[in-house]
């Protein structure tokens, strides 16, 4: 069925979004990951590429690549065999609805960021976020830093939801940045009384043009982390820490490079001790958090059960995930080697489809 004004064309039969039958009464949450502009390390493509190649998923809704795409700026690359075009690169646009290790509905917005009719297509993506009740809307970003590898990676959240943004990390100024059709969507989203948030990695700038799996990784614990979503990421695990292995060969090589990566961290350091002075209530990067209430009531609810299974609750102390209040939050980043490596979708994403639907 195609949409009035041809800007996108929604899947018909619709695969179901919420499955009242499960008990999910509340609508899903939306991830928005729009790659070409704020995405260094490719951060925010490896997020789309990676819940997609780990999940079940389904197309929803599809855009018309012809009314947003200017081909001539952003040309696709072409694959000639034997003289002849056999592949085209992907210039999808699309919204997929996702399920996570919990078999929990969330809907994926992905692909290029629309070169054109910014204004349009934000209202397009408004009108699916009120046709599929989306409770709250996650933009991710990646932004290249004066950060040392050797810390913990800084997710700075905003936007106008509590839940979304008050256990993360926070820039108390204001700034002016270019433009990009993301932030056109969540203030939309905002306009109309939506919770929205846009999370930002931020990535060394000595490594935002080569693939960077931690900063794939710590964006989508952030938004394990405080949606409840259950992501499957044993496999970005891996990778980043065989590239954080890699670029500390090649720091131990280079006294020079080793002399500037200590000249951030102790601007990174001297910037931290400041914010926690004037935070001291804040969750700093890479340190744990307390639990949310929400937690908290889950936790009760599963020692509760297993009071009523004989012998269950010696079992589920001594056999307890001490991680899983650790994969709630931030954990200390190492990045990946500075010329680049494998990217998060060249992992086995498969591998996470076994996870015991954990965010790890």
């Amino acid at each position: 069925m195609a949409n009035e004004d041809r800007m996108y064309e929604l899947e018909y039969p619709a695969p179901a979004v919420n499955d009242t039958a499960a008990g999910e009464t509340d609508g899903p949450t939306l991830i928005v990951a729009l790659h070409g502009y704020a995405d260094a390390g490719q951060a925010v493509e490896h997020s789309a590429d990676h819940l997609k190649a780990a999940l079940d998923n389904r197309l929803i809704a599809s855009f018309n690549a012809d009314e947003l795409i200017d081909y001539r700026s952003r040309r696709p690359a072409v694959t000639l065999d034997n003289d002849a075009p056999i592949e085209i690169e992907n210039l999808d646009l699309d919204m997929r609805v996702l399920r996570d290790n919990a078999d929990k509905a969330f809907l994926l917005l992905s692909g290029p960021e629309p070169d054109l009719r910014w204004q349009a297509f934000t209202k397009a993506v408004t009108d699916l976020v009120d046709k599929f009740d989306v409770k709250q809307t996650v933009a991710l970003y990646g932004a290249p830093m004066p950060v040392p590898h050797t810390r913990p990676m800084v997710i700075t959240a905003h936007g106008n939801s509590p839940e979304l943004v008050n256990r993360m990390f926070r820039l108390d100024s204001t700034m002016m940045v270019p433009g990009a059709a993301q932030m056109y969507i969540e203030r939309a989203l905002a306009k109309a009384g939506r919770n929205v948030a846009g999370y930002t990695a931020h990535v060394p700038h000595y490594l935002a043009n080569s693939p960077y799996p931690q900063a794939t990784l710590e964006l989508l614990e952030s938004v394990a982390s405080v949606t409840g979503l259950k992501l499957p990421l044993r496999a970005l695990e891996a990778d980043a820490a065989r590239l954080n292995h890699q670029i500390e060969e090649q720091v131990n090589d280079s006294e020079e490079i080793a002399q500037v990566v200590g000249q951030l961290e102790n601007q990174y350091d001297a910037y931290m001790e400041r914010y926690r002075e004037e935070h001291p209530q804040a969750i700093m990067p890479g340190e744990q958090g307390a639990p949310t209430g929400e937690e908290l009531s889950e936790e009760f609810e599963r020692f509760l059960d297993a009071l009523g299974h004989e012998n269950s609750w010696r079992d589920q102390i001594l056999t307890a995930d001490i991680n899983d209040r650790e994969d709630n939050f931030g954990r200390d980043s190492s990045g990946p080697q500075e010329l680049g490596g494998p990217s998060a979708g060249d992992s086995d994403a498969s591998d996470d489809s076994d996870d015991s639907g954990e965010a790890k």
